[in-house]
């Protein structure tokens, strides 16, 4: 269980200000599916010290996501742009919430000389949300991606990007700069956004991602929701129909997971034969590729599944 309070930045400073009133909430136990082996390799230290070494964050710790260890190891690293402070305070997220810092200047450049300091093949680029920006951000984006491109011109670049919600013009900036692949989440159903994800806009969403292809047919798009969050089996269905009429090409489902007991509670943990069964179902509704699993995150094994995706276009192009 991570603890409300960061005491390392700062010790007075709340991570969760807008939290620490909320009454806790109690998940149920987790079943054994869910656990994972604590970090201790080398191929994690020298991942974190990289990491460190070029000032930057990782959602792989902001977030507190379970797989940090495997992929740390194998030097593969979600780099977290614009601070590590988001705008917005969704209940699920263990991001912190507050007014961030200014944008470094130097961050884009960093990432980059990260990414090849790590040989990375694929990279996965995510940030904070930052409704403060007149673009939300989108211009830093499209500069990192140009200065990746510049330094590591073979590595492919995927994005997992905020919504730019009431940023004009912001989406067009980011698709200009041609990443590979263009994730944005949709975090869960319709119904439990007002309690899940109240910044956002569900439909805003889906438009985000149908206007990337009709921007660039070229660029991949890939979209994820968590499960055991209260929705239904139907709705997640429904999801998956919005999803394709976007044209999403691929599709992401995980489990849910507590972060403090301040966040949303687990309503119930999900089996793993029931993720194969939405894998089974998404992939008849004719998305290129699903990882679906209790453990399936929006970048893990993003490297071998891009690989993936690109097969399924190409056999789907014969």
């Amino acid at each position: 269980m991570v603890v409300i309070v960061d005491t390392i930045s700062n010790p007075l400073r709340p991570r969760h200000p807008e939290k620490v009133n909320r009454p806790d909430s109690a998940s149920p136990p987790k079943p054994d599916w869910i656990r994972v082996r604590a970090p201790n390799t080398r191929g994690y230290a020298d991942t974190r010290n990289i990491v460190r070494a070029n000032g930057l964050h990782t959602v792989c710790e902001e977030a507190g996501c379970p797989n940090i260890g495997e992929c740390w190891d194998k030097k593969h690293a979600t780099f977290m742009i614009m601070g590590d402070t988001c705008t917005r305070a969704c209940a699920f997220c263990n991001v912190k919430t507050g007014l961030p810092n200014a944008l470094d200047a130097a961050e884009p450049q960093n990432v980059a000389e990260a990414v090849a300091k790590l040989g990375l093949a694929h990279v996965v680029i995510t940030s904070v949300d930052r409704d403060d920006l007149a673009d939300g951000g989108a211009e830093h984006f499209a500069q990192t991606i140009r200065a990746i491109r510049a330094a590591c011109p073979s590595t492919t670049i995927e994005i997992l990007t905020p919504d730019f919600l009431r940023k004009e013009g912001a989406l067009e900036i980011v698709v200009a700069a041609k990443p590979d692949v263009f994730n944005h989440n949709l975090e869960t159903v319709p119904s439990r956004y007002l309690t899940v994800r109240p910044g956002a806009r569900y439909f805003h969403s889906i438009r985000l991602l149908q206007r990337v292809k009709e921007l660039d047919p070229t660029i991949f798009t890939k979209s994820g929701i968590m499960v055991g969050l209260g929705e239904e089996r139907h709705e997640v269905q429904q999801v998956m129909d919005d999803l394709r009429s976007a044209e999403v090409d691929f599709l992401t489902i995980g489990q849910y997971l507590q972060p403090t007991r301040k966040h949303h509670a687990v309503m119930r943990y999900v089996p793993p034969d029931e993720f194969s069964s939405y894998e089974k179902i998404a992939y008849t509704k004719g998305f290129l590729m699903v990882s679906a699993s209790p453990l399936t995150r929006s970048s893990h094994h993003a490297g071998e599944d891009f690989a993936r995706l690109k097969a399924a276009r190409a056999a789907n192009a014969h």
